[in-house]
């Protein structure tokens, strides 16, 4: 037997045993525990942002705008509000009960909790989670990702430093360890990945009725609809922005995009000069530019764009040494094609074009598919935009905007369908970690026999037809 599998269930049981403790139902407990993980970011932030840089190839900047920054904000905005939202609700329980009128509702923990986390941002999709865990009054176990080791070993030495292993602790290794986690009956499981990985993290959590919530990438991929009348400029701008961070390695980036016929050679041309404003000629050397995560990913990708080499209009060399692989723009594609029925999760761009006035067929096209993660609309016809927006089915989104929807504090991140279930961030994350507990404040006088036999009295038909109407 692997040491990992005797260790596991050791760890789970510690972990229970000191959950029933009760000491985590103390909201300063609470408040404590996310002081210590905030001050640990903030004292180990060049060590983040050079675990981030050796994993992933990202700059000192992009590291801590997308995933120390928003972690301490996400902590600080938890701090905040969680006095509030763990705060007992008594509701009025209806004449049909008295005298026992009052009845609370309690925030409960669930107990010892599983956070799988992915690579892409392996600190902000670990330890955000975690903020959300802690609040909650959980005990968690992390399972991160083989796949940015550096990140990896640097939050086990944090965690280890400043929580207790039977509080919260940081468990490393490949599919072989997650399986292994998900045998142990933990009372809720955040899984943050595949949708694929995320029916088998469902199928095993059935077998323990385990709640579980799901972040997960669009299975058909995120679309971008560009209308005619939309800023061209600004949209390609942004759009080459979104789909170079982290070199499209983003569950909410965008997978492909659609644009009008009428302003689609303005698009490209565009796209293209934003490509290299913000990278320059040579993306492949630009330190700034972010590299695959790995050989399989960056194979993949090399395939997507030999299958499609006579319509690639910018971009479709790499660098395997570096693992880096330029903005790629093919154009044009079908909505119908393979690369447009998947999600991408690297920096190619299929552009997909369609005549404006049909608009509402190409939007049903897209309904019809898996639920997107995001969806992004660009357009001046605002109200239109509004009614769109309102009709889709799919996490979340921006019009004329990229992105920063979930950066928002106070508003959930959450996928639908094959995009995922449950939300969090804030008080979304407090939630999706708790659950809510109605106890009745009983009487013992002035009680009324309504409810007791015997049920042929026509005072107590006429009372029971008052209260329940």
């Amino acid at each position: 037997m692997d040491d990992f599998e005797k260790k596991i269930p050791k760890i789970v049981a510690k972990q229970k045993e000191f959950f029933n403790t009760n000491k985590t139902l103390s909201i300063d407990f609470r408040l404590k525990a996310l002081m210590r993980l905030k001050n640990a970011i903030i004292r180990y932030e060049d060590e983040l942002t050079d675990a981030l840089k050796e994993d992933l190839g990202r700059d000192s900047l992009a590291a801590y705008f997308c995933d120390v920054g928003s972690l301490i904000l996400e902590i600080n905005e938890t701090m905040k509000g969680l006095r509030k939202w763990a705060r007992t609700e008594v509701h009025f329980s209806g004449l049909v009960c008295f005298p026992s009128v009052l009845t609370k509702v309690y925030k409960m923990p669930y107990g010892t909790t599983l956070i799988i986390s992915p690579f892409n941002f392996p600190i902000l999709l670990s330890l955000g989670v975690l903020t959300a865990s802690i609040a909650g009054g959980n005990t968690a176990v992390i399972k991160a990702s083989s796949k940015s080791p550096n990140c990896t070993a640097l939050m086990q030495k944090i965690i280890k430093e400043i929580f207790p292993m039977k509080y919260v602790t940081v468990i490393g290794g490949g599919h072989d360890v997650a399986d292994c986690l998900l045998t142990q009956k933990f009372d809720k499981i955040f899984y943050t990945g595949s949708p694929r990985v995320g029916v088998h993290v469902l199928e095993e959590a059935a077998k323990n009725l385990t709640p579980v919530a799901l972040e997960l990438g669009g299975e058909t991929g995120n679309w971008c609809v560009i209308r005619k009348d939309a800023d061209i400029k600004d949209a390609a701008r942004k759009i080459a922005f979104f789909k170079a961070l982290n070199s499209g390695q983003i569950c909410i980036n965008i997978n492909q995009v659609a644009v009008a016929k009428e302003v689609a050679n303005e698009f490209v041309v565009e796209l293209k000069r934003a490509y290299l404003k913000q990278l320059g000629n040579s993306p492949l050397f630009n330190s700034e530019y972010p590299k695959l995560i790995n050989e399989r990913a960056y194979d993949k990708c090399e395939k997507d764009v030999s299958d499609y080499k006579d319509r690639v209009y910018f971009g479709g060399h790499g660098n395997k040494e570096t693992l880096r692989f330029e903005p790629t723009i093919i154009f044009p594609v079908d909505i119908d094609e393979a690369i447009v029925n998947r999600e991408l999760f690297n920096p190619i761009l299929p552009v997909v074009t369609y005549k404006d006035s049909e608009i509402d067929k190409l939007l049903k096209t897209i309904n019809s598919r898996e639920k997107g993660l995001a969806f992004y609309l660009f357009t001046k016809d605002i109200p239109w935009a509004e009614k769109t927006m309102r009709r889709l089915q799919f996490g979340g989104g921006c019009i004329n905007e990229v992105c920063l929807h979930m950066m928002v504090k106070g508003v959930p991140f959450n996928g639908v369908g094959h995009s995922g279930m449950g939300a969090y961030h804030g008080e979304w994350g407090f939630r999706e970690f708790t659950y809510p507990k109605s106890v009745l404040m009983g009487q013992n006088i002035f009680n009324l026999s309504l409810r007791e036999h015997p049920h042929n009295r026509k005072w107590k038909e006429i009372a029971i037809h008052l209260f329940e109407r």
